[in-house]
């Protein structure tokens, strides 16, 4: 048997259950991986409301969960590597990583870095490959100066240092206990005013050349009246406001690829990026994971303990 989390109608955390199902086998093409540790995303707190249907819909009972790292337990037909016992990571797309045995395509896992710590290693990918698509959608050059909000968070955080790797400026909206860390990253950060527009005026009074948004709550229609052009705005969250101005919402599913989460893996471990991790839960304690999660200023990212290595 494995222990899964599932939810069977939309609504808050308390949909969230842990049950056992029979432990998958990994049809041809698959590996069947232990799970030592799982990420969790804002993204799946929308799913489970049904907010994103139109999206990503639902079929019930649904598994939660896309970010995974853990120890290889089986091979599917036809897959000769990586081989049962190997330290890996990855991402499911059937919403199945929070679980103590999840499958997948053998293509969408790599080999773990010995050193990468496993928090790390199984809340990575779509946070990577999210920034990773952000950033190059609006091409961040060298002298620029750029508007991350939410820089401080597990998307903003990567998002600030791709684009500082750049050579180009950052200015990045956080809370104020999160303002050294961006500082010690070389970025600027601005608290939540309630002149936000006039405050980012005296910190870049020749504006910007492009916003990245990764938290919504008006960034987009902030970015236009700042007199940035939309093809140099993205947001991964603000969708309604995205179709109306006409801007990237570039995330993950541009950046997917073992090819992406190699190199920002890589980067981490070369100490060339960093990952902060906010709080780690065991996988029965999903509720309280996720309930944290939607308090939001989490300041880096929340993991799911799912086993020992």
């Amino acid at each position: 048997m494995s222990k899964v989390v599932r939810f069977d109608r939309f609504g808050t955390v308390d949909v969230l259950n842990v049950v056992e199902v029979e432990k998958p086998s990994p049809s041809p093409g698959r590996v069947l991986v232990r799970t030592i540790t799982a990420g969790i995303n804002p993204g799946e707190i929308k799913i489970r409301e049904g907010q994103l249907e139109d999206i990503f819909p639902t079929t019930f009972p649904c598994g939660e969960g896309s970010d995974f790292a853990g120890i290889v337990a089986e091979l599917g037909e036809g897959v000769t590597s990586p081989a049962v016992g190997t330290a890996v990571m990855g991402w499911s797309d059937e919403r199945s990583a929070q679980a103590e045995f999840v499958s997948v395509p053998a293509d969408q896992v790599i080999v773990k870095p010995e050193s990468l710590d496993w928090k790390v290693a199984g809340s990575l990918c779509i946070v990577a490959t999210t920034a990773k698509a952000a950033v190059a959608a609006v091409a961040p050059q060298r002298g620029e100066t750029i508007l991350v909000s939410g820089a401080a968070g597990s998307v903003g955080s990567l998002v600030t240092q791709l684009v500082l790797r750049t050579g180009a400026s950052v200015v990045g909206t956080a809370g104020a206990s999160h303002h050294d860390w961006l500082r010690s990253l070389g970025a600027i950060p601005i608290g939540y005013d309630n002149d936000l527009q006039a405050s980012l005026g005296r910190v870049a009074p020749s504006g910007f050349d492009a916003v990245i948004d990764t938290v919504g709550h008006g960034y987009v229609d902030l970015a236009i009246k700042l007199g940035v052009e939309p093809n140099r705005v993205n947001t991964i969250i603000d969708f309604e406001a995205a179709a109306r101005h006409k801007v990237h919402t570039d995330g993950a599913s541009k950046a997917q690829s073992n090819t992406v989460l190699t190199e920002i893996a890589k980067l981490i471990v070369n100490g060339e990026l960093q990952v902060r991790i906010a709080a780690v839960y065991d996988l029965k304690d999903v509720r309280q994971a996720y309930t944290q999660l939607e308090q939001g200023h989490t300041g880096g990212k929340i993991v799911l303990r799912v086993a020992d290595p």
